[in-house]
């Protein structure tokens, strides 16, 4: 039995990108379905039933939020993946409490895209078994899943009720609060389910894996026995993290502010860390980075995000960023860019307004100076230069 996708965006070339990037055979897709809008999107989905939706934010008439909270009231048993042109918090806190899958930031790269895809498409066949099944373990899954969105959103600042919190939690007078950094390139989440059966076992407390952003995990324990659970997790941990401790909390009702304080703490690299790395873990660590930024060179990246990203300090970055490619990281970003950039004057006859967005350039006469500046050519004098050669100069 073949698999359907749904499209939605109302730009007609947004949904043409989705096509062409998409390797929807090898994940047993076998029929693409269009929408323009929310409301076209509704009817399509109540008659074809879609295993996977994509779809804009941002649409006229019913937006993508409004959409998903349709879906969401009816226990859409799909998986949704929003495509968004902006970065912002209180979507997110939207798109995680209905039950979105992920989400992917324009210009949408064909690398995450897949690779979002393939991840969505094996969740959905996993419930799909389970659904069938009905295995006693899969209300578990479905529990933590519950639990991790909830305690997620009371951590964006979402309106929550202490008790829910509680439930999930030994009783105590006073609890301990810690967040667990795991390393960019490590799936964290095997690490976290295990610490959390632990601490639920040992009734120490529990840990939550945080939906925005899967490399943290926010620990709550029975105050007075944190050196047990840590020195648990370096025995059984043979990946390094990152801790960062917070104040004893007496009432859940705390929760937001804590975690406030401990990311705060956590961006200014007030962390312990279990797990020192070697020379050739190093080594290793910035061959990712420089692939990290090969990957993600059209959003905004910068030493800051890549150190809380890689555990290293932002000076250690830049040196060996360097020495690794030979330029700073916003020349060897640049340069992505402009590769890019004529790749695309070249094979494309897509607007110059429409690749300078599409690169991460807001203003057209910034990116047209700057592409005269490493070039030689505007973007149009190179585009008409290379159409000349192409026809033999005539």
């Amino acid at each position: 039995m073949g698999m359907k996708t749904l499209i939605v965006d109302d730009e007609f070339n947004v949904r043409y990108v989705i096509r062409q990037l998409g390797q929807w055979e090898s994940n047993g897709i076998t029929e693409l379905l269009e929408a323009r809008n929310g409301v076209e999107a509704k009817n399509i989905i109540q008659k074809e039933k879609p295993e996977i939706i994509l779809t804009d934010v941002k649409m006229p008439g019913m937006n993508g939020i409004e959409m998903i909270e349709w879906l969401d009231s009816i226990s859409y048993p799909g998986k949704i993946i929003f495509i968004t042109g902006f970065d912002d918090y209180s979507f997110m806190r939207k798109a995680i409490k209905h039950n979105s899958f992920d989400y992917l930031l324009k210009p949408i790269e064909a690398e995450p895209f897949n690779h979002t895809l393939a991840e969505a498409v094996k969740s959905w066949a996993n419930e799909e078994t389970d659904r069938k099944y009905k295995e006693a373990g899969v209300y578990d899954d479905v529990k933590r899943l519950r639990l991790n969105q909830m305690v997620t959103e009371v951590c964006l600042g979402e309106y929550f009720d202490p008790a829910e919190v509680a439930s999930s939690l030994p009783t105590a007078d006073e609890f301990d609060l810690t967040l667990i950094s795991f390393y960019q390139m490590h799936h964290s989440a095997p690490y976290i389910q295990l610490l959390a059966e632990e601490l639920e076992h040992q009734e120490w407390g529990n840990a939550f894996e945080l939906q925005n952003d899967h490399s943290l995990c926010l620990v709550i324990t029975v105050k007075g026995i944190w050196l047990s659970v840590e020195e648990w997790i370096s025995q059984q941990f043979e990946i390094p993290v990152r801790l960062v401790e917070g104040e004893s909390l007496k009432s859940l009702e705390g929760l937001p502010i804590s975690y406030k304080a401990l990311q705060l703490k956590l961006e200014d690299q007030q962390f312990r860390a279990i797990h020192r790395l070697n020379d050739l873990d190093n080594a290793c660590r910035m061959r990712n980075i420089v692939q990290y930024v090969e990957t993600y060179y059209m959003e905004e990246l910068n030493l800051e995000k890549l150190s809380s990203r890689f555990f290293l300090s932002r000076e250690h970055i830049s040196r060996k960023f360097k020495q690794e490619t030979g330029m700073t990281l916003s020349k060897y970003m640049t340069k992505l860019r402009i590769d890019q950039a004529k790749s695309r004057l070249r094979e494309s006859d897509e607007s110059i307004l429409s690749i300078s967005l599409m690169l991460g350039y807001q203003d057209e006469k910034y990116f047209s100076k700057l592409f005269k500046k490493i070039t030689g050519f505007t973007p149009f004098e190179y585009r008409n230069d290379i159409k000349k050669q192409q026809t033999g100069g005539f």
